[in-house]
């Protein structure tokens, strides 16, 4: 427990640093450059095909109707736009999580091994291609997970545990390989999933409840068409800065760790003595230096 707390506040210490608060921004950066590079290439082929699909509606036909007794015409024109908002919106904020989980994962933790831990060996139990298909198979085994367990979702109570127990597991099998990459071998590896299942599953679950919050602020721009514009990159900015936290916590932790399972496995440096216990080994008389070997 204390390894878990002690790595906790020095990951929000860290977060607070300009470094994290810089590189927590570029999803942002990276949202604004898609948007305007998908809007100049797509934005009026999108309109048109939506405003076709809302004339081509019965409902939206009828609803055009009613507004036109009341002075209020032209719905599609209005509806068009933001429905191609609705629909293009998280998947631009997905490809700019995904860019910004590659680019901070590895940054935060370098920067952690360099300012904490810089004579920490690093013996590459990890490669790119590993972590990817590891990562690609911890996915795969979640989403089996969720939908075997989507029927106990029915019960109130569960639709708070399983979830979040899923995602959490989820996030510290991909987390904690990328933090233990560079510099853990693979039986290392091994043995802090092995010592640290619960710690690091805690992380995990408390982080995947941490991303919870940004989703309510998601849900809030989507009912609030006017604030959608300030909502929502403020949800992505929360996102990406909840990742930072989870990223630093996973890498003081898992570096911590390490650190001292190598300590564990340093021999004791000789004294130049010879230490007898003669509780623990009775049967073995002391060594006289004084008596000769019998010869024969």
């Amino acid at each position: 427990m204390t390894l878990l707390f002690d790595s906790f506040w020095r990951a929000v210490a860290y977060c607070l640093h300009p470094r994290v608060l810089l590189l927590s921004l570029l999803p942002l950066m990276l949202l604004a450059v898609l948007s305007l590079g998908l809007g100049y290439v797509y934005w009026d082929a999108a309109l048109e095909v939506v405003r076709q699909w809302l004339q081509a509606s019965a409902m939206v036909d009828s609803m055009s109707s009613w507004l036109a007794a009341f002075g209020v015409g032209k719905l599609d024109v209005v509806l068009a736009p933001l429905i191609v908002i609705f629909a293009v919106t998280p998947l631009i904020v997905v490809v700019s999580l995904l860019a910004v989980a590659l680019l901070m994962t590895p940054a935060l933790t370098a920067w952690v091994a360099e300012k904490r831990f810089p004579a920490l060996v690093r013996l590459k139990g990890g490669s790119f291609w590993g972590s990817l298909g590891w990562s690609l198979l911890s996915t795969l085994l979640a989403l089996v997970a969720m939908l075997v367990s989507l029927p106990l979702w029915l019960i109130p109570p569960l639709i708070l545990i399983i979830p979040p127990l899923i995602w959490g597991w989820l996030t510290y099998r991909v987390m904690a390989f990328d933090a233990l990459a560079e510099h853990a071998s693979q039986a290392e590896r091994r043995e802090i999933f092995r010592r640290y299942r619960f710690s690091l599953l805690g992380i995990g679950v408390f982080c995947g409840y941490l991303g919870a919050a940004p989703g309510l602020i998601w849900a809030s721009g989507a009912l609030l068409a006017a604030a959608f514009v300030v909502l929502v990159p403020l949800a992505i900015w929360i996102y990406a800065w909840v990742f930072a936290l989870s990223s630093l916590w996973f890498a003081h932790f898992c570096l911590a760790a390490l650190q001292q399972l190598r300590l564990e496995h340093v021999p004791a440096p000789a004294s130049g003595m010879e230490v007898i216990d003669l509780d623990s080994s009775p049967s073995a008389p002391p060594h006289d230096p004084l008596k000769l070997p019998n010869s024969h």
